[in-house]
């Protein structure tokens, strides 16, 4: 057992900026009170001394593993651009545990992450869910296969004009999709009538087999959906596919959502905005700002923030949080929205996101404000195990 004393904790439900004391047993939390109540005399204490303690990080979406930093070809695996359309791919078969920003986050207190394949092709496989810790991609995963992946905009277009292939606008891109789900459906539904058929005409002739279909088909049985849209027109182009085919999805980036805030909400959709940080390396991005947290708050639209590592490195992913801050977004729902409502949105918030009974032991214990550019961590907590100490 560890017992963390002491805690000022911002605990992201109903405990926060509370005095308090957390019991830790295996991987699990089992107790949380004001500080001074909770005593277990073989548990190993740690001494919070009033500093800040909050749950693990989670970043909503990022490529870490994938794109191995101080490598080059040889580390990056993110992008299969041989085809636009790959559903069958999977980011767990190519994800590096040994890629050294998985100890840079972890000792920046980001102990879950949402990876996956990049945005070069229109469906480009499925993310998975990930704590930072553990030297098999087996130790480390939390959901194999989380969300299938999807594409619009400049990215696919920029990738297969360069090969003279479809798409090469965001017609074509938006057709594709389409194409691919309406495939996916019908062998969905070819599938299911043989299951049906076969038990009254056991010799009924079995659909042949297709690992495109049928890997996509699985959107239609509530798999997420991740669909990359900077731009607003993307952003609309996205949420008609959604609501065409009936699909649970998030927008990712959505860099000009706050200027369609209204259209957003009408829809309810959901969004993981940034990396914001940085400059506006290309068109799509030449509305980004800070400012954009705030407004979809406003709105109550549910959000998310991530960092896109490698765009903005995960060790990095309060810095940016606390520029939201400065633009206006309240400091509990900007901390929320890298805990919390980021586990909310990928799936996982029985088990992290919040520091509460029964929870994945996750905990970072901070040696100042955790948005102070200068505040480092003391001590990371995955999974119930001290994994960093200062």
């Amino acid at each position: 057992m560890i017992l963390i004393k002491n805690a000022n904790l911002i605990g992201m439900a109903t405990r926060n900026y509370v005095f308090s004391d957390i019991l830790l047993d295996g991987t699990k939390i089992v107790s949380v009170g004001d500080a001074g109540t909770i005593n277990v005399p073989d548990a190993e204490v740690i001494d919070a001394a009033g500093r800040f303690v909050t749950p693990g990080i989670v970043d909503a979406h990022c490529h870490i593993g994938l794109f191995e930093e101080a490598i080059g070809f040889e580390g990056a695996d993110g992008n299969e651009m041989t085809n636009p359309i790959f559903p069958e791919l999977r980011a767990i078969d190519a994800i590096k545990p040994q890629d050294v920003a998985f100890r840079d986050a972890l000792e920046a207190g980001v102990t879950t992450v949402s990876t996956g394949p990049g945005s070069g092709n229109v469906i480009g496989g499925t993310f998975c869910v990930l704590k930072t810790h553990g030297t098999t991609i087996d130790d480390m995963i939390v959901v194999p296969e989380s969300a299938m992946k999807m594409a619009l905009g400049e990215n696919p277009k920029r990738v297969y004009n360069g090969k003279s292939q479809t798409p090469t606008t965001r017609m074509g891109s938006a057709a594709l999709m389409r194409d691919a789900l309406i495939k996916a459906r019908d062998y969905k539904a070819k599938k299911e009538k043989y299951e049906r058929d076969v038990k009254t005409e056991p010799n009924t002739a079995k659909p042949e087999y297709n690992m495109k279909w049928d890997a996509l088909s699985r959107v239609f049985e509530g798999l997420p959906v991740k669909i990359h849209a900077h731009q607003q027109d993307d952003i609309v182009t996205a949420i008609r596919i959604i609501e065409e085919f009936g699909l649970a999805a998030t927008i990712e980036h959505a860099t000009e959502g706050h200027l369609i805030a209204s259209y957003l909400k009408k829809h309810n959709q959901k969004v993981i905005i940034g990396p914001t940080l940085g400059t506006k390396t290309k068109y799509e991005l030449r509305n980004k700002t800070f400012k954009a947290a705030k407004i979809l708050h406003d709105e109550g639209i549910a959000f998310a923030i991530m960092t896109d590592h490698p765009v903005i490195s995960l060790a990095n992913a309060l810095t940016q949080v606390g520029l939201f801050v400065r633009e206006g977004l309240d400091e509990l729902s900007a901390f929320r929205a890298v805990t919390i409502e980021a586990a909310k949105i990928i799936g996982v918030d029985a088990r992290v996101g919040s520091i509460e009974v029964g929870k994945d032991a996750d905990l970072v214990v901070w040696d100042g404000h955790p948005l102070h550019y200068l505040t480092k961590t003391v001590c990371v907590v995955c999974n119930g195990e001290v994994v960093y100490r200062a």
